[in-house]
C-alpha cells in the first residue's frame, strides 16, 4: 500500500492568470504564491478549509472546449474536482451571488451534488450529505453499485 495521507493539491491549467485568480478568490481561496507564472511556476492558492490548488500556465493550446464531462464521447483524463460542503442551499446562494451558473446536479441516497465551471471550463462539483457521510461510500453495496450504474451521467 502506498502511504497516502491526504490530497496535497489540485493542478489546474489556465489561460488567463488574473481571471482565474479572481474567480478562485471569489470562492474564498487566498493567493499564497504568485511568481514566474509565465515561466511555468504555479500560482498557489489555499482555501480556509485547507484545500490547495495550483493554477498552472500559461496554456499553449487554443481554448477549445473541455469535453471530459459534456459530450457522449468519453475521453480519458481528470473530469472534475469535487469539494464536500456543509450546506447545499448556502452554496447555491453563494454561487448565484457571484453569477456562477450551475451546469448540472444530481441526488443519490442522501448525497446531493451540483456542478459549475471555472473560467477555463474546468468542472467543479460540490457535494453535501444528509447526516454523516456514509461509511459505505468507498465500498458501496452491490445494490448501491447497481443503482449508481443505472444513474444517467
Amino acid at each position: 500500500m502506498l502511504p497516502i495521507e491526504k490530497v496535497d493539491h489540485v493542478g489546474i491549467r489556465v489561460r488567463q492568470k488574473q481571471v482565474s485568480i479572481d474567480f478562485y478568490e471569489g470562492l474564498g481561496f487566498e493567493t499564497l504564491v504568485d511568481r514566474c507564472f509565465e515561466e511555468g511556476h504555479p500560482v498557489i492558492m489555499r482555501h480556509p478549509s485547507g484545500v490547495v490548488i495550483n493554477l498552472l500556465g500559461p496554456s499553449t493550446a487554443s481554448a477549445g472546449s473541455n469535453i471530459l464531462m459534456d459530450v457522449d464521447e468519453k475521453h480519458p483524463g481528470i473530469t472534475h474536482v469535487s469539494f464536500k460542503i456543509a450546506s447545499m442551499e448556502a452554496a447555491k446562494t453563494f454561487l448565484a451571488s457571484k453569477n456562477i451558473e450551475l451546469t448540472g446536479n444530481f441526488s443519490f441516497k442522501g448525497m446531493h451534488a451540483i456542478f459549475f465551471r471555472d473560467p477555463d471550463r474546468n468542472v467543479i462539483e460540490l457535494d453535501a450529505y444528509e447526516g454523516a457521510e456514509p461509511v459505505t461510500r468507498a465500498k458501496p453495496s452491490d445494490e448501491a453499485l447497481e443503482s449508481y450504474k443505472s444513474h444517467p451521467k
